[in-house]
């Protein structure tokens, strides 16, 4: 863990939520004590603690670890205290409805986007768009028009090459910035076919942060998008992103989190 002004962090805790972080990356591949990367002897005292705490779980034999139910109430509890997210599930449902098309929120979370709520098309269904799934902001529509509301000497990108998720990711520099300058333009993000192959995103920045943490999309597959069909996704998702920033409660009180 990284010193945050001048409070040094704590070794314990530090080793935690890396322990956590691990076993939540793993989804349905148990971890064994020697898989962990620590020392045997204090790795078990922790993950017995945490056991006991249902942070994590183990099999009958004890040899075999997961992530706990406890992280699932903790995740559910940052969604229900969240009044952005509160307010745009509702109007998630209606943008959903009107083109009968998949669409979700996203929040930027360092070099990548983190789904936080989801309404699937009931035309299709894909397991892409599941709360708490990461995309890096490079990649598809949710990614692209947050970075696009940074100047280009401050984008929150990882430092290196840019990893692909199909053949059609950006994983050069000068690419990307050639399509941030026309998310800017345009008003919203286009991810063909960046992030899945065979469907096409379009990107909203809710802009009630400055610069905007949070974003909308709706995701089409590319055998049901007409240019007609296109220009009625658009138009949704525009009015949506309107019909959210008119919902959101009043901020005086909200606390201000980094």
């Amino acid at each position: 863990m990284q010193e945050n002004s001048g409070v040094r962090g704590v070794k314990s805790a530090s080793r935690t939520v890396a322990l956590l972080e691990l076993l939540a990356t793993r989804g349905d591949r148990p971890a064994r004590l020697d898989e962990l990367g620590v020392p045997r002897s204090s790795m078990y005292q922790l993950l017995r603690t945490l056991t006991d705490c249902d942070w994590v779980r183990t099999d009958t034999a004890g040899s075999l670890y997961g992530i706990g139910i406890r992280a699932l109430h903790t995740g559910t509890s940052y969604l229900d205290s969240d009044p952005h997210v509160r307010a745009v599930r509702p109007c998630l449902d209606e943008a959903s409805d009107a083109p009968g098309e998949t669409v979700r929120l996203a929040r930027l979370d360092g070099p990548d986007v983190v789904c936080l709520a989801t309404r699937e098309s009931h035309e299709y269904l894909r397991t892409i768009s599941r709360v708490g799934r990461r995309i890096p902001a490079h990649a598809g529509a949710l990614g692209k028009a947050l970075p696009a509301e940074h100047p280009d000497d401050r984008l929150p990108l990882p430092r290196g090459p840019l990893r692909p998720r199909t053949e059609n990711t950006h994983t050069e520099c000068t690419t990307l910035l050639a399509d941030l300058a026309g998310v800017r333009e345009r008003g919203y993000s286009i991810d063909r076919e960046e992030t899945v192959e065979g469907i096409v995103g379009f990107g909203f920045a809710l802009r009630y942060d400055s610069p905007a943490v949070d974003a909308i999309n709706c995701s089409v597959p590319v055998a049901r998008l007409s240019a007609e069909h296109e220009a009625r996704v658009v138009a949704v998702m525009r009015e949506t992103r309107t019909k959210i920033g008119s919902a959101l409660p009043p901020a005086s009180g909200a606390p201000d989190w980094r």
